[in-house]
Parts: C-alpha cells; structure tokens; sequence
C-alpha cells in the first residue's frame, strides 16, 4: 500500500523529492533546475511570500515513486497543483491524484487546477505531444502524464501551442508583416534591440507590459516589481540581444519581443562548469532561437506584425530556425508567419473540480 508523506522543509524528503525528478529524465531532457526547486521547497524563493505550499512524496515499498505540491493564494478558492512527478504506475497514479483531492476538499477549495509550478512566473502547463529534443523554457513532462490526469478526474481547461519554424534565408517575404513594419516606422514608432547597459530598463518595461497585458491569463497572480527583477535576472546571462526587441512611439514603450537561444536543458544545470562553457558558446552561435514572450499595448493595433518582421529580419540574417513558445489558443499570433511552420507541440492546463 502506498504511503502519503506530508514534509517541510526536512533535508532527506527534499532530496527524495529531487532525486525522482533525476530517476525519471535522463541527462539531456531534465529539465528541472535543482537550486530553484530547493528554494521553493524551503521557501526561500523571491516569490514565496505570494502563496503558501503543501509539499508531498508518495513512497511504496520504502521507495520514493510520487510527488506533488499544492499551491494556494490568500482569496482564492482555486488550489494548483504541480511539480508532479510520478512512475508510470496507475495504482500509484490514482493514490497520488486522491491523495491531492482528499487534502484539497479537506481545506474548502472547489477545484484543483495544474500543473501549476507554484505559479504563473514560474512554470505551468503540460506538454502532450512531440517529446523529443526539449527547448529551453518549454514545461515537459514523461508522455504518459496526460492519461495519468484524465484517468484521475481532470479535463482540459486550456490549449497552448509552441510553433516550430524553418529558417528563414534571405530569400524569404512576407509582403503583408513587411509593409506594415515600413508602415510603424514612417508613423514615427522606433524597433530596435536594447543595448547591455539598458537592461534594468527593458526589464522594468517588460514587467510593466506584462502585468498589463498578461493579467486576464489564467492563473495570473501579480507580482512586485523588485521580485520581478530578481527572478527574470537570469535572463541577463542568457538573452542574445539582437533577437529582443522593445517598440518606442513618442518615446514610450508601445511593444517588446523577448527571444533566447536554445540552451536545451543546460541552463538549468550550472552546477557544472561544461555546461557553463556551452552556455556561453551558444549565447554567441545558437542554433535556433526560442521566442518566449511578446505583447502589444492595444492602442497600437497592428503593431505586433511590425515587431515580429523586425525579429523575422533577424533570423533571415542569421538563417537559424526559430521556435515561437506557449501560445494560448485563440492570440492573433498563434497564426503569424504560418507558411513557415513545419511542426506544433502542444500543451495544456488541466482542471478538477472538487465536491
């Protein structure tokens, strides 16, 4: 019989709790940063004063073969489950997923909804298709998850989509993204990449993007902006500027496209100093380009395409291929460039209602 243990922050059942993560993936497809999630189980993580943890392991036969973490916020009668891990075993699976229900009900929530890593900033979602050569900021999974939730009570709450791209040479147009960026320009808009020393800068004008433009997303939860900074300053060590770009019209910001290359999984492995040599390697000769985020003030309708030409422009100096990340169905730009998409992972956010 399975056995549930609810822990705090004892060392043995936070190692445990890692280790499976380890057992589970392989060395190139781990993508669990290690440090991050230590911080976050001893609640040491910049974002730890926004919400309050539930952190357990399930064990059989002596040995550790689940995880998970229940996540609450002050207000919200909505509990989120995530850093879910756990063996391909179904008796294991369903003692896992009732174990979580049982707790949930037992506090007064009215359902669970995941994977949610603790939170928006953080990681959330799950990847359902294509698990092969995982990129650098994409959640990821073992494939045999999804019927592990469904089995389990949950249904798809969510659709997001990463589009895949074919590098695109200099022979490439796109008349419609092209004549529209020439149309911002001579309106007076400026595109262009930030420099090095501007960096707090774009990072204050991202987050204040973001928390405009990102509030109506689902588990949005604000954030301040001194712990904004100290979570997207990782970023600073990984971005190629040339392919982030900040739209300015009358000297305010109106549009930002963030973009890194991609490192796979070694940036969330920097413990060990070969990684650290590949991750400069990279940074100065990727491979391909992940785009992570963008947005729009939507007063400036239209705008979007003259940015994404700006990147596009990028890539076609660079010939790379490029990957656009996380689309939520239903974004106007889960259809940009779409005679260039040649592959579609998908993901989703899960939910069961309790009671």
């Amino acid at each position: 019989m399975p056995e549930l243990v609810r822990f705090d922050k004892e060392d043995r059942y936070i190692k445990d709790f890692i280790k499976l993560a380890q057992h589970l993936y392989s060395s190139s497809d781990n993508m669990e940063d290690p440090g991050s999630i230590r911080e976050i189980l001893e609640e040491r993580h910049p974002l730890s004063k926004y919400f309050k943890t539930a952190k357990f392991l399930v064990y059989d036969e002596g040995q550790v073969k689940g995880r998970f973490v229940i996540t609450s916020y002050e207000g919200d009668d909505t509990a989120y489950i995530g850093f879910v891990e756990i063996v391909n075993d179904k008796d294991i699976a369903k003692f896992l997923f009732d174990s979580a229900y049982d707790y949930c009900k037992a506090e007064g929530f009215e359902r669970m909804e995941g994977p949610v890593d603790a939170s928006f900033w953080i990681k959330y979602r799950l990847k359902i298709n294509k698990f092969e050569d995982p990129y650098t900021g994409e959640p990821y999974n073992k494939d045999y998850y999804f019927d592990l939730y469904k089995e389990n009570g949950f249904e798809v709450k969510e659709h997001y989509v990463s589009n895949a791209f074919k590098a695109a040479d200099t022979g490439y147009e796109n008349e419609k993204f092209e004549n529209r960026y020439k149309e911002f320009i001579a309106n007076g808009y400026e595109i262009r990449s930030p420099r090095e020393d501007e960096m707090d800068e774009v990072i204050d004008i991202i987050y204040d993007m973001v928390s405009s433009l990102y509030s109506d997303f689902p588990i949005y939860k604000e954030v301040g902006k001194a712990d904004f900074h100290e979570v997207f300053s990782s970023f600073k060590k990984i971005m190629n500027l040339s392919m982030t770009k900040i739209a300015f019209y009358q000297g305010k910001p109106a549009g930002f496209y963030v973009s890194v290359p991609d490192y796979g999984n070694i940036v969330y492995h920097t413990n060990n100093p070969v990684n650290i040599m590949k991750i400069l390697k990279l940074k100065k000769n990727p491979k391909r380009y992940v785009m992570l985020y963008m947005g729009v003030y939507p007063e400036h309708q239209g705008l979007g395409k003259a940015i994404t030409y700006a990147v596009i422009k990028e890539l076609m100096a660079t010939g790379l291929p490029s990957i656009g990340s996380l689309i939520r169905d239903g974004k106007v730009n889960q259809k940009y460039a779409s005679e260039m998409v040649e592959d579609v992972y998908e993901y989703v956010l899960l939910q069961r209602n309790i009671g």
